[in-house]
């Protein structure tokens, strides 16, 4: 699928103003306050909606696990597309309403639990007892509009996981986006952790007046296609993270400076370190690629072995 890069402006207004009326009218019967510290922002534009499900490109057949469900808008598009959809909620009275309003959608589990007390791997063994014979169980898709403050947790938590997404279709904060699809003079830790196991895009900015309340930022629809394998190959993916962390300590230092200081190693031993990579110590960690890196982690690795 070739991502096309977007930004939406109230194109589907008549449709957003129906949206934000039944996203009111829940708010209202159900005596709801949304709920700041769980990043609670409703999406009211439907064509953001139609191009969140269509990017996740569903079949009759597919899996979808879904994050932070609130009023269940998604939710219903989500489950006249796929195969089976298991929505997981945190806040207790948005989990009693959903199992409520989506009585007609036979389709859906609805699991109010915290998303990263869950083993994605767990969560699809439960459900395949009661999956129909057409629905392929050893696969699924993450689509969801994730609360903000919760962003870089959910992603870990399934790019890491033993059982991994086949695609991540998520509405994340425009800047964290950005950061995620950055390339080498930009990476940053969140980058190279996400671009280490998937290939992300950006399908489309989403400015803040489609979501009510409207939040003080603006989002983006991102999508992140898993790898069969991790992009770079290495033996212990902990200890090659725990490199790259150590090279990100400093911000905006050298390479030299910082993985010393990351490390706890002295400077000259970092230097030898670099130069038997090939990487010039006076670069600094947001220019690596993932390859670069990887080639770093050898030489350490190599070294520490061979000190033992």
């Amino acid at each position: 699928m070739k991502a096309t890069k977007k930004t939406l402006y109230g194109s589907h207004s008549l449709k957003a103003e129906s949206l934000l009326a039944q996203t009111r009218g829940l708010l209202r019967r159900f005596d709801l306050k949304t709920r700041k510290s769980l990043g609670q922002h409703f999406l009211i534009d439907e064509g953001v909606l139609k191009l969140i499900v269509s990017s996740a490109e569903l079949t009759p057949t597919s899996i979808v696990v879904e994050i932070g469900p609130g009023l269940g808008v998604l939710t219903k598009e989500l489950a006249r597309q796929a195969g089976w959809v298991v929505t997981i909620e945190l806040d207790n009275k948005l989990a009693a309403i959903l199992k409520q309003t989506l009585t007609s959608f036979p389709n859906v589990t609805i699991i109010n639990e915290n998303i990263l007390g869950i083993d994605p791997s767990g969560l699809l063994e439960k459900q395949r007892t009661s999956l129909p014979p057409t629905i392929n169980s050893f696969g699924y898709k993450v689509v969801a509009n994730l609360p903000y403050y919760i962003t870089s947790p959910v992603l870990r938590h399934f790019l890491e996981a033993s059982v991994k997404p086949q695609t991540m279709v998520v509405m994340v904060q425009k800047e964290v986006a950005e950061a995620i699809v950055a390339k080498p003079g930009q990476m940053s830790l969140l980058s190279i952790s996400v671009q280490f196991y998937g290939e992300p895009r950006i399908i489309s900015y989403v400015p803040a007046q489609c979501f009510y309340p409207a939040p003080e930022v603006d989002s983006a629809i991102l999508r992140v296609d898993l790898y069969p394998q991790p992009a770079v190959a290495v033996a212990d993916e902990r200890s090659f993270f725990e490199l790259v962390q150590a090279g990100f300590s400093a911000s905006r230092k050298q390479l030299g400076n910082s993985l010393a200081q990351g490390l706890g190693l002295p400077k000259a031993e970092v230097l030898s370190l670099l130069e038997t990579a090939g990487i010039v110590s006076q670069r600094r960690a947001e220019t690596l690629t993932l390859g670069e890196w990887a080639q770093l982690w050898e030489v350490v690795t190599q070294v520490r072995k061979s000190a033992c």
